[in-house]
């Protein structure tokens, strides 16, 4: 089995605490040598400025090849693109190109006046800068407003001709799932390739289960079933590791050379299972003051 290239996903810190579990996690995985970290937006970008802050520090402090996240959501074009600049005076040249979440109170996806439309016009704007690397979402299971698979694929594929480099998928619990998407994309004329999965190691089963359901994620009754189990007899770490493992190797068998892994900035089980898959340390992170 070949070992994998790694990235990691943060989410930025509200508060001085989670500033601090969120360096911790950084420090964690950082001898793990990934690709890139990424660092989300909260919905409604509700964590701008955090999100920027975050970011920001992490390319001056970590060593490490940061990517921003960058929504449509609650500012207009000319808003968006100086944020994007922004990062590229300060010589961060990766972003996560998304539509973004709508504010709860919204509903649906609305777009600000004078704002993007969708994330095939931030791609576009992006791409012509000529400045960045770009990554945008993928669904394995379809977004959860598109028409039909067909139509969440052929989505995927405008944001790729638009100008994104890589796409990196929803989380999902079982490989079968990546592989009929991966199936899908082919037959559309995507080169899979850069379609990268998106793991999320299940920390908390209660809040991934109410996660999964909130975004679409087919739930098996099987895994529902094992986590029942494991919490009767303590033993949730131990079943996902195991299952988290399992699921990567699955991936590999199958072809994938990439995983993303989402840490919800708790870095001990994301980093056993890359231990398990034969992803090692390289180096170290130097402790910033």
């Amino acid at each position: 089995m070949t070992t994998p290239e790694i990235s990691f996903e943060f989410f930025p810190p509200k508060n001085l605490e989670a500033s601090f579990r969120l360096w911790d996690t950084v420090q964690s995985l950082a001898p793990l040598a990934p690709r890139f970290v990424s660092v989300t937006y909260g919905a409604g970008g509700t964590t701008r400025e955090l999100t920027r802050d975050a970011v920001t520090t992490l390319h001056k402090n970590s060593g490490l090849r940061v990517a921003a996240h960058l929504t449509c959501v609650s500012a207009t074009r000319e808003e968006t693109l100086a944020i994007a600049d922004q990062y590229a005076e300060a010589g961060i040249t990766d972003i996560v190109a998304l539509r973004g979440d709508p504010p709860k109170e919204q509903g649906r996806f609305q777009p600000t006046p004078e704002g993007f439309n969708s994330s095939v016009e931030l791609i576009e704007a992006l791409a012509a800068k000529g400045t960045f690397t770009l990554r945008v979402g993928a669904y394995p299971e379809s977004h959860p407003e598109a028409a039909s698979q067909k139509a969440n694929v052929e989505w995927l594929k405008r944001k790729l001709d638009a100008g994104a480099d890589e796409a990196l998928t929803q989380f999902f619990f079982e490989a079968e799932s990546f592989f009929r998407f991966r199936d899908a994309c082919a037959a559309a004329g995507i080169d899979t390739d850069r379609i990268i999965p998106g793991i999320l190691p299940i920390e908390n089963w209660k809040g991934v289960r109410r996660f999964a359901e909130a975004c679409g994620t087919t739930i098996p009754a099987w895994l529902a079933e094992a986590f029942e189990k494991a919490e009767r007899d303590n033993r949730c770490d131990l079943l996902a590791t195991a299952l988290c493992s399992e699921l990567c190797g699955e991936l590999l068998a199958g072809g994938v050379n990439k995983l993303h892994f989402y840490t919800l900035n708790r870095p001990e089980l994301t980093r056993d299972v890359c231990h398990a898959i034969g992803v090692k340390s390289k180096v170290r992170l130097e402790n910033v003051a």
